[in-house]
């Protein structure tokens, strides 16, 4: 399995280095051209950017796993999360898409500081940017550590190569080499799990004796799986976050301004939705047969307190080099993601704190302050890995709420203008304290699903808190 391993994770590195290079010759001069492509990129490589953006590693590992222990309950979530975003884009995105041509906005920064004529609060966010997603790209590194630690490769070797691969594909054409390493990602993990599902349906099922109507049985045993499992608040608490995730994260955000027109923006919306249907129905079968799976063999329970374990085990019974395929489509998805990341917080940091501040900004100096913000990013978020703090990886999956107060700041600074400069910020701090004080209370892994007041969930008290000095 290690040699195997290796030798296709070499074969990956090589490709997508080699890809990332090529990119430069599109590199123009200009914060512009290496952070959004100078707006110039067509639609399949934007769609394809956007879809290896948004799909993590916690699709394979997370959504399956998450499946495995819920059921179908999962698929409506993540299927919200589909239609909230194809929704968003197709109505508010067309309106950034725009807006970016019109008043050169090149981070979401740029965006939400123009539409309420407020630097204070550009950088604001910037910062915010920071606190809520160097932790999640740190949470990327983990993810690749635990890999390579699940074939019998040291994690911190797997943490290390995850940190250069993400700074070199940066650095090497900014959103170019990005956009196409991303899609080169993408079709590596839409093919893994593609290959990886025939695999489990033709022969691992069928090795446990497992047929259609076994496969319903078990599934519905004790408790039915094929039903709707979760309570409201729950469901309430974990989507509602993801609904307007296409809005509060700049990794997404930053990839609206991207299309070269119109044309390319509306297969950008096409295609992401396809690959967003197909991606999230395998990984969804994906979990409910690994259940069925180890309820036929009686091992159901040993994964019941460890959810994420499940994809990782399956994977290593399947054969060797379709192993290895499907391991590194989940490197991929965490690369994809983190370098994304990293490039929109770099961006975001760059044009508020120095092109913004200088008089006559240069292309040497912004370049230099790119750089430097990237490897301190990178750092960062390696150090947090390397030392498995555990307050990075929970606060990872309160990132979005963390980022939620966003959302109606956008919403209502496109819609109504001669809102003021404060009304943004005042905005921000209620919902930012209300995640505090829920993530003191219950922790960041519970803050989500746990109702702090009349039944509600956090994430929905922080919309209200962070949209009623928007309406006063």
């Amino acid at each position: 399995m290690i040699l195997e391993f290796i030798a296709m994770l070499v074969i990956f590195f090589v490709l997508g280095t080699a890809i990332a290079f090529l990119s430069r010759r599109y590199l123009g001069v200009g914060s512009k051209e290496f952070f959004v492509g100078g707006y110039r990129v067509g639609g399949f490589i934007s769609a394809m950017t956007y879809a290896a953006t948004t799909y993590s590693a916690f699709m394979m590992v997370g959504l399956a796993g998450l499946t495995f222990a819920t059921g179908v309950a999962s698929l409506g979530f993540e299927l919200v999360y589909l239609a909230a975003t194809i929704l968003i884009l197709s109505t508010v995105g067309v309106y950034m898409w725009y807006g970016a041509r019109a008043r050169g906005w090149v981070s979401p920064t740029d965006m939400l500081s123009d539409l309420y004529g407020s630097r204070a609060l550009g950088i604001i966010v910037a910062i915010l940017y920071l606190f809520a997603l160097v932790p999640y790209t740190s949470a990327q590194l983990k993810g690749i550590g635990e890999v390579f630690n699940a074939v019998g490769i040291s994690y911190e070797i797997g943490v290390l190569f995850g940190a250069i691969a993400i700074a070199l594909w940066t650095v090497v054409a900014g959103l170019w080499s990005v956009a196409t390493t991303d899609a080169f990602q993408g079709i590596w993990m839409i093919v893994g799990a593609t290959a990886f599902f025939v695999w489990v349906l033709q022969f691992l099922l069928p090795s446990a004796g497992i047929d259609w109507n076994r496969f319903v049985d078990l599934l519905t045993r004790n408790q039915n799986l094929l039903s709707f499992t979760w309570s409201t608040q729950m469901f309430v608490g974990m989507t509602l976050p993801w609904i307007f995730f296409a809005l509060t994260n700049p990794q997404v955000v930053q990839r609206i301004y991207i299309p070269k027109d119109e044309r390319a923006y509306r297969r950008m919306v096409r295609y992401f939705s396809i690959y967003g249907l197909i991606y999230t129905l395998l990984c969804v079968v994906l979990g409910l047969a690994y259940r069925a799976y180890l309820e036929g063999v009686g091992m159901a329970g040993k994964f019941m307190g460890n959810r994420d374990a499940v994809a990782p085990y399956i994977i290593s019974l399947s054969h060797p080099i379709l192993a290895s395929i499907v391991y590194v489509s989940i490197v991929a998805a965490a690369i994809s993601t983190a370098d994304s990341i990293v490039l929109s917080v770099a961006s975001a940091v760059t044009r508020e704190l120095y092109e913004k501040v200088a008089k006559n900004p240069r292309e040497s100096t912004s370049k230099a302050f790119s750089y430097t913000s990237i490897a301190i990013i990178m750092v960062l978020a390696t150090v947090f890995a390397i030392a498995r703090i555990g307050y990075v990886a929970e606060l990872s999956v309160a990132s979005s709420a963390y980022l939620l107060p966003l959302a109606p700041i956008t919403l209502a600074g496109i819609a109504r203008k001669g809102l003021g400069r404060w009304r943004p910020i005042a905005s921000l701090a209620l919902g930012e304290a209300i995640a505090t004080y829920a993530t003191i209370l219950y922790g960041p892994a519970k803050m989500l699903t746990t109702q702090i007041a009349f039944g509600a969930p956090t994430p929905l008290w922080i919309l209200i808190a962070s949209t009623i000095p928007l309406l006063l």
